[in-house]
């Protein structure tokens, strides 16, 4: 039935309904059943006439009845009582009379008959729905607004094999209840027992405030039992319309190990960066392709993606163009390491705004390759700065590691003299330089995720390097919003760092790894390896001496950072070649600085 024939059906409906009403109500109440009088045919008529207004105005004809709650019910409400008081109205004014009993008996008579007809498609389907359904039992973890959104999804939803038999929640005040016809069971603390009880094959969580942690709880109270578990799908993907509430997900580590959120300033965002040319180098890279995927929210002029691997940058470039086909994209294919390149490219291209992934990030790789280290990550980044400044670029934001603190490996060494130079760009330049630090990423390319998927799909063993071996985590999404968000509050010479939350263990990690991919310790050993050169067990942030105490903006802090000696520097970029103990060297320079910044603060 198309829209037009439901329309004229409801219509034919209703008029009969209304007619029935008034008409029944006054043989029902008329002494021996006296003859329909002139009131009770202008009442009808008005009565008629305004109810399919009123219908109109509460939409009565366009509501999809198979899914009618209290909303529904109220339209009816409203609808009935305000035709009933005008057909009474009428009777009045036209009249001097007014049929109180006849009036009342027609209005219960319409409210139980257009319910009635309406709600009763919803309990045949209802009814026909559970009758039919016969797939895994399903547990849901909350039973809260989005739990019962999520069994009133799979009790109307004919394609799914899920069949709801009930709720766990920790708010006691609901144990015993029934919503939707589902009993809330007990607590999480609970699932083991409740799985093995209610035979359940299935559990979604269904509780999208939840915080970091204790997700990593209810999980791995989950995973003791053989039931599948996933979550509801992210709420931003509900909004956009590309998935539904049915479509679940599977939890995955960023789930559990990443933290909760940060939430962007979007006005500053948006001012910085909406209608502006920006370049991104290492446009290509996790990070970089990430970076370019939030600037693409905020309508830039143009978007540069600037990149060495010519793969890397046209993969991302189709990506943006067929998701986003009115953004204005370019690329540049170019090594960081070409002074004159990056000269000429930023020449031509003016930016407004410069974001500088491009590097070298692998501790034991540029362990073994010191002097590409500082090729790239040093050369690399001052030949990127100095264009930067010929081209009178207005904000210059780096993208720096955790890894920069009191270094311990090449990378982080010169990652460290790389901030050195941004930070001696902005004392002579009118460009304002800043860096970001942050700690690892989930899932980025080389990071230890993918290669202890690839392990676990091999079979094993997961090969961690230490047991108590902990790192920071961010998620990849959230590390770019992060450099957005830096850029706009840059005033020039900062290094910006995230409060990062708690460290977790690696081995924790692989642990969570194992267990998502359904497999136990068992099916899947960890090995440890020991800690490779360059390694630290722990990563550090920035000190209590060397972070100023304030946030700039929520989990944002400003770091110290004293006036940095750029001869040394210049010295190092000169000489390296030539340079026998090239990593001694870069460490050197590197841990300098950050025992001055000591110095400073304990004189402080």
């Amino acid at each position: 039935m198309n829209l037009k024939q439901r329309l004229m059906a409801l219509i034919a409906i209703d008029s009969a309904i209304v007619l029935f009403s008034i008409y029944i109500s006054n043989f029902i109440l008329s002494p021996g059943g006296s003859p329909v009088t002139s009131v009770i045919v202008t009442s009808s008529i008005v009565l008629l006439t305004v109810h399919h207004i009123c219908a109109y105005r509460f939409k009565l004809y366009k509501r999809a009845w198979e899914y009618a709650s209290v909303t529904e019910l109220k339209a009816i409400l409203y609808a009935v009582t305000i035709s009933v008081a005008a057909a009474g109205l009428t009777q009045l004014v036209a009249f001097q009379e007014f049929y109180v009993r006849t009036l009342i008996m027609t209005w219960m008579m319409h409210v139980i008959l257009i319910g009635g007809s309406r709600m009763s498609w919803r309990l045949y389907r209802d009814t026909h729905l559970t009758a039919k359904k016969n797939g895994k039992r399903t547990l849901i973890i909350g039973a809260g607004s989005a739990g019962v959104m999520v069994a009133r999804q799979l009790k109307q939803d004919l394609e799914t094999e899920l069949v709801p038999v009930g709720y766990l929640d920790d708010n006691f005040t609901k144990h015993g209840l029934e919503i939707m016809d589902l009993p809330v069971i007990a607590g999480t603390k609970d699932v083991k027992h409740i799985v093995e009880d209610y035979k359940i094959e299935h559990i979604i969580i269904a509780i999208p405030s939840l915080h970091r942690s204790d997700l990593n709880r209810i999980f791995s109270l989950c995973t003791e039992t053989n039931a599948r578990t996933q979550t509801l799908p992210r709420m931003e993907d509900l909004m956009l319309g590309s998935l539904q509430v049915s479509q679940f997900k599977d939890v995955e580590v960023e789930d559990l190990l990443g933290r909760d959120p940060v939430e962007l300033d979007i006005d500053g965002i948006a001012d910085f960066i909406t209608d502006k040319t920006v370049l991104v180098t290492g446009a290509g890279g996790s990070i970089g392709s990430e970076i370019c995927r939030q600037i693409a929210r905020f309508s830039p002029r143009e978007l540069v993606l600037l990149g060495h691997g010519e793969n890397s940058i046209y993969s991302i470039e189709m990506e943006l163009r067929r998701n986003l086909p009115d953004l204005n994209v370019d690329t540049e294919i170019a090594d960081i390491q070409d002074k004159d390149k990056m000269v000429s490219i930023m020449d031509k291209r003016q930016p407004h705004v410069v974001f500088h992934a491009a590097a070298h990030k692998h501790v034991p790789l540029m362990e073994r390759n010191p002097e590409e280290a500082v090729k790239n990550n040093v050369i690399g980044t001052r030949n990127v700065a100095e264009a930067a400044d010929y081209a009178n670029v207005n904000t210059f934001v780096m993208i720096s590691s955790d890894k920069a603190v009191n270094p311990t490996s090449v990378m982080g060494a010169t990652k460290r003299i790389a901030e050195m130079v941004v930070q001696h760009m902005d004392m002579i330049s009118p460009t304002r330089f800043v860096a970001v630090r942050f700690g690892n990423v989930l899932g980025s390319r080389g990071s230890v995720i993918p290669l202890f998927k690839q392990q676990i799909k091999n079979g094993g063993p997961v090969t961690v390097t230490h047991p108590e071996m902990v790192r920071y985590f961010m998620t990849i999404p959230e590390a770019s919003r992060l450099v957005l968000q830096a850029g706009a509050l840059a005033e020039g010479g900062e290094v910006f760092v995230l409060d990062m939350g708690e460290p977790v263990k690696i081995v924790d990690l692989a642990k969570n790894l194992i267990r998502l991919s359904g497999y136990s310790e068992e099916e899947i050993p960890i090995e440890y390896t020991g800690m490779r050169p360059g390694e630290k067990m722990f990563e550090e942030l920035l000190g209590q001496g060397e972070v100023h105490s304030e946030q700039v903006y929520p989990m944002i802090y400003r770091g110290k950072t004293p006036a940095v000696n750029i001869n040394v520097t210049e010295d190092l970029i000169d000489e390296f070649k030539t340079i026998e103990n090239l990593k001694e060297r870069v460490l050197d320079i590197s841990n300098f600085e950050f025992k001055k910044i000591r110095v400073l603060s304990h004189a402080k």
